[in-house]
């Protein structure tokens, strides 16, 4: 390399401090676990479950992205090319798609987990019990990969920077 390259361009370090992987069977499990709350749900409160269960999915997708927008707009405004809504699992939902500060990343969660509780909570009186049942399961499922990593970086150093990948999450410090 010439050195008129390295004038011009601007090199990043990062040093991988922690990397969280999802195994297979974890992710099996994880799968899993919509056919046996469904299955619950139809031994519980009979058809009406199917549908419940199949038209809530879509509802809290939107509510997660709505408030996850919304926080970034709060608190971070250059967000627009760094966060997109991903349909891989684990990671479903408005997810980052470069690398992200990670406090950025838990604020948003943070913010994404109590505010659709709240708006599910809204619609306790008003819906079926099965409604609200597979709306909570749904984001609680949805928001389950997130809460293992944040675990799993939970005694790491402030400042760094994750990035999301198909089988697991890297943590780095610049």
């Amino acid at each position: 390399m010439s050195l008129d390259n390295h004038t011009q361009a601007t090199f990043y370090q990062y040093r991988l401090l922690k990397k969280i992987t999802f195994s297979k069977p974890l992710i099996m499990t994880y799968l899993l676990l919509p056919g046996i709350v469904l299955i619950l749900e139809l031994y519980y409160f009979k058809w009406i479950s199917l549908f419940s269960i199949i038209f809530t999915l879509p509802i809290i997708l939107y509510f997660q992205f709505v408030v996850s927008r919304s926080t970034l707009a709060i608190i971070h405004h250059s967000y627009r090319k760094k966060w997109r809504i991903s349909f891989r699992l684990p990671w479903l939902g408005y997810m980052p798609d470069q690398h992200t500060n990670y406090r950025t990343f838990q604020r948003v969660e943070l913010h994404t987990a109590w505010l659709v509780l709240l708006l599910i909570a809204i619609f306790i009186p008003w819906a079926p019990i099965s409604f609200v049942i597979s709306m909570m399961f749904w984001h609680l499922w949805i928001l389950l990969p997130r809460w293992y990593a944040f675990l799993g970086l939970q005694h790491q150093p402030q400042g760094g920077m994750i990035k999301l990948s198909d089988e697991d999450i890297s943590y780095y410090m610049p």
